[in-house]
């Protein structure tokens, strides 16, 4: 992967973020660990870089709740970033009293944190993902979105657009609107949720191709197997996109009056399901074991930061949170020496420095204690 283009964060400051007044790390290595007890800020940090890109942050909070308690309700984060040997100031950040996050580059305001995407790409993995295989569709949707939305900067846009126009409809149906207007809202919901669709089934393709790709990579991670599937998805296989569309389109007119009595739309896109399956046994991840299901995720993880980089040309940044702690130390030395081969950036966090001894020498280890970070001394390998 080093022919792409790599991404590197040499510097993040933090102000008013969490439990952090005033946070400065300088950082010069490709794979850097934070490690200290629970509660001390590691996952902050994470978050932190989680909204150097676009979308809503790791842990989707309300922005006017990542403000430190005491402040006066405004954040922000600040990098600077190496790309292609030109170093470039990005930030964003909440004013107290505003509704949306502001996007800066090299000082200048710009519109919308996709932009953020020409700077650096980020996939993450943290604690809270666990029960990806076995929790709601939602979930799953919105994971293959976030996989979506790295090789392809306008489907968050699209997401929120189609997510948007399906409530309009709703509350149309519910408060008796004309049929004209409906159908107008109609043909916009079906143009959406058709490229909502394909989007992501074109992401479920690539990323099937390079699941077997890995295969022979011998990696100590289970080889997942995965497919889109939802009554739409069934109903419109194998049509063009402007015949989904017309499909679609009838689909929402001949369901009026049941989705009038349900009170929502019960046919689309937004109702389809990532599938994974453990490929080796033929078995549901939902069924696995839960260290597979976790070696499963990671499985994906890894296959998608390879895609991305693919698709993108740009290497991504990961962002792993406590992904070591129940590994054992094969599959931990297994899972460095292939986060390694990747190229780019990663960041880990871990509640003991042990658990990151077999990191690549010129690694960064740094210690987060009470809302401070100290970069440890690490052995050089011999």
């Amino acid at each position: 992967m080093t022919d792409y283009r790599t991404a590197q964060l040499t510097r993040l400051s933090l102000t008013g973020f969490r439990n952090y007044g005033a946070l400065t790390l300088p950082l010069t290595a490709k794979m850097a660990a934070f490690v200290g007890p629970n509660g001390a800020g590691k996952t902050n940090i994470l978050e932190a870089i989680s909204f150097l890109t676009a979308g809503r942050g790791l842990r989707r909070a309300a922005l006017a709740d990542i403000a430190r308690k005491g402040g006066d309700g405004s954040w922000s984060v600040a990098a600077t970033v190496l790309l292609d040997g030109f170093e470039t100031k990005i930030g964003t950040g909440l004013v107290a009293g505003s509704s949306g996050r502001k996007v800066r580059i090299d000082g200048e305001e710009v519109r919308g944190s996709e932009s953020l995407l020409d700077y650096m790409r980020v996939l993450w993995l943290v604690p809270s993902m666990d029960g990806l295989f076995t929790g709601p569709g939602s979930d799953r949707r919105r994971f293959l979105d976030r996989l979506t939305l790295a090789i392809d900067p306008t489907h968050g846009r699209r997401v929120s657009d189609f997510e948007n126009a399906l409530r309009q409809r709703n509350r149309l149906l519910d408060q008796g609107g004309s049929d004209a207007y409906l159908s107008a809202l109609e043909q916009q919901v079906a143009e959406l949720g058709t490229a909502v669709s394909i989007a992501r089934t074109e992401t479920v393709d690539l990323l099937s191709r390079m699941i077997a790709g890995q295969a022979a990579q011998d990696l100590p991670f289970p080889h997942a197997s995965v497919c889109l599937e939802g009554a739409f998805e069934a109903e419109t296989a194998g049509l063009s996109a402007s015949d989904r569309e017309d499909r679609y389109r009838q689909m929402l007119q001949d369901g009026r009056h049941r989705d009038r009595a349900a009170g929502r739309t019960l046919n689309g896109p937004h109702l389809s399901d990532l599938t994974v399956l453990h490929a080796a046994k033929a078995m549901p991840a939902s069924q696995s074991s839960t260290g597979e299901q976790k070696a499963l995720l990671i499985g994906l993880i890894l296959a998608h930061a390879e895609l991305t980089a693919k698709v993108s040309g740009m290497t991504p940044v990961l962002l792993l949170d406590e992904v070591a702690a129940h590994l054992d130390p094969d599959r931990r030395s297994a899972l460095f020496s292939k986060l390694d081969s990747l190229g780019g950036q990663v960041f880990m966090t871990g509640t003991d420095e042990a658990l990151f001894e077999a990191l690549p020498a010129e690694a960064e280890v740094f210690e987060i204690r009470e809302h401070k970070g100290r970069l440890l001394e690490r052995s050089k390998a011999p």
